[in-house]
């Protein structure tokens, strides 16, 4: 074979395999798109934290009113004797309705379970830690309860905290103790 006028590359010699088109990726390509998923998702996920702990306070203020109204129900449709019971005393863990069955002993009517992430304080009005509320027949709790539910590890400030307050039958605002907002109040001129 000679160099020079009638030379043809070996790859040239099948065209039709050289203008094959290419499927897939290469590791390489596969590797670089990875690691810019990975730093995306790195810079993303801290921005999200704000929206998880708002969306799990919600949640459990949720759940809390509606086991809430459901005991009530059953107090009323049973003559009374239904409990709210934490869990381990820790209302975080979760809690327990039960009430009379009619026979004499108790039955368990509802069972919610733990709420990660979130810290649940209910106290009364005389800031007493409450770790079972109870309904009579007519369906009023007692005893009347301020419910806190904040982001774990922070407190009643944090602006995703929520509060209420369940007095006597129904679910309201908690009147306000606290009187940063009055007028200063001054003191007569000798």
């Amino acid at each position: 074979m000679r160099l020079g006028q009638n030379y043809i590359a070996p790859h040239m010699l099948n065209p039709v395999r050289h203008l094959q088109k290419q499927h897939g990726v290469t590791l390489i390509e596969l590797m670089v798109a990875v690691s810019v998923l990975a730093l995306l998702a790195a810079l993303a996920a801290p921005s999200f934290n704000p929206l998880i702990e708002r969306w799990r306070v919600r949640g459990t203020l949720e759940d809390l009113q509606t086991t809430l109204y459901h005991a009530r129900s059953e107090a009323i449709q049973r003559g009374g004797g239904v409990t709210i019971t934490a869990t381990d005393n820790d209302w975080a863990n979760g809690w327990t309705v039960t009430a009379p069955d009619g026979k004499g002993s108790v039955e368990t009517v509802q069972h919610t379970g733990e709420r990660a992430g979130v810290s649940i304080d209910i106290s009364t009005t005389d800031a007493e830690a409450v770790t079972k509320l109870i309904f009579d027949r007519w369906g009023v709790m007692s005893p009347a309860a301020a419910f806190s539910i904040t982001p774990k590890g922070k407190d009643a400030d944090d602006p995703h905290a929520q509060k209420f307050c369940f007095i006597g039958a129904a679910a309201s605002s908690c009147p306000k103790t606290d009187n940063d907002n009055d007028p200063p109040k001054t003191e007569p001129e000798p």
